[in-house]
């Protein structure tokens, strides 16, 4: 049989056009954006589309969006060997670490892709991305919730966006990329795992919580208000897992522990991990129950958060849950 994908369309440079009265890009339809790629019509697949309710600029998107995309999945995921994501830029990696928590036990390809540049315009990196994507998609040789882009096939809940000029916008820092494209698509040992189990959709996330980035000079009093605010807190720290080893803001990590705020220490370094103990300046975190995020991307830890809070767990077990490898989003 043919091989069968869906292309779940959301909005994004990929799909933009130039509106003539605001001088805006905005959000067109996928069945115009497919008009522009007749190259698609030569491939013996089935290549259907479907779009969230609202296409928007990828800026724009919420937990809700997720929702939506998750459950086009869920309803059509028997049909389909994979799905192929249209999606914009500025938070793909939120959206493919959102979903790599949402969709458990996932056992076909979800590939998000999008462009620097419309697909309509001219040099745009579109058609490329999205024919690949949709190779890929088919291969049967991925099983997991990826990025591809410019030649590359990442791991969703490993990737950042590191650059908004070039068409190599994503990277992979603390782990190997699942395959590269050149004459042929190269793909890496570990693009694949066995799947037995039925796929589980997860589309409730919290939005109690928050990131704070640590700077020189920031106030105890600002860390305060954003910890009593929200439930959730991913701090991105110095370094190995470092902080100002000011006696007051230790004491407010305590306090806010032993009020049952959940609190992660991520680093703010695109390469490398936090480690316990590394310098004297990680005692701030040397409470026990401030999880270590390792290796985590800021974007895979404030999701995975999201997606614990949501399951009316106890705190004794979302921390015992942060602390797991639960879909390969840090190196053990």
């Amino acid at each position: 049989m043919k091989p069968k994908i869906l292309l779940i369309y959301t909005g994004g440079t990929i799909g933009m056009i130039r509106d003539k009265e605001s001088d805006t890009l905005v959000p067109f339809t996928i069945s115009a954006l497919l008009s522009t790629i007749p190259e698609l019509k030569t491939y013996d697949y089935i290549i259907d589309h479907t779009s969230i309710l609202k296409p928007i600029d990828s800026s724009n998107i919420d937990v809700s969006n997720w929702a939506e995309i998750s459950n086009i999945i869920e309803q059509q995921y028997k049909k389909y060997n994979g799905f192929v994501i249209l999606h914009g830029t500025d938070t793909m990696a939120y959206t493919a670490s959102a979903l790599s928590f949402m969709l458990e036990n996932l056992a076909k390809p979800v590939i998000l892709t999008g462009s620097q540049i419309p697909i309509g315009a001219r040099r745009t990196d579109a058609k490329d991305n999205l024919i690949t994507s949709i190779e890929i998609a088919c291969s049967n040789k991925i099983n997991d919730v990826c990025i591809y882009f410019e030649n590359k096939l990442y791991k969703g809940n490993r990737t950042i966006k590191t650059n908004t000029e070039d068409f190599d916008a994503f990277e992979s820092p603390n782990y190997p990329i699942l395959a590269e494209v050149g004459r042929n698509i190269n793909y890496r040992n570990n693009s694949f795992k066995k799947i037995k189990k039925d796929l589980i959709v997860h589309k409730k996330l919290s939005d109690n919580v928050a990131i704070i980035k640590l700077f020189p000079g920031i106030k105890i009093q600002i860390i305060e208000k954003i910890l009593k605010t929200v439930k959730g807190v991913v701090i991105e720290s110095y370094g190995a897992g470092n902080a100002p080893t000011d006696r007051k803001l230790i004491n407010l990590l305590n306090k806010m522990v032993e009020q049952n705020k959940i609190i992660i220490n991520v680093t703010q370094c695109m390469y490398g991990k936090v480690i316990s103990g590394e310098y004297a300046t990680s005692k701030p975190f040397s409470n026990k129950d401030i999880i270590i995020g390792k290796d985590i991307t800021t974007e895979a830890a404030i999701t995975k958060l999201m997606f614990l809070l949501s399951l009316n767990l106890s705190d004794e077990e979302i921390k015992k849950q942060l602390r797991k490898n639960l879909r390969g989003e840090f190196t053990d």
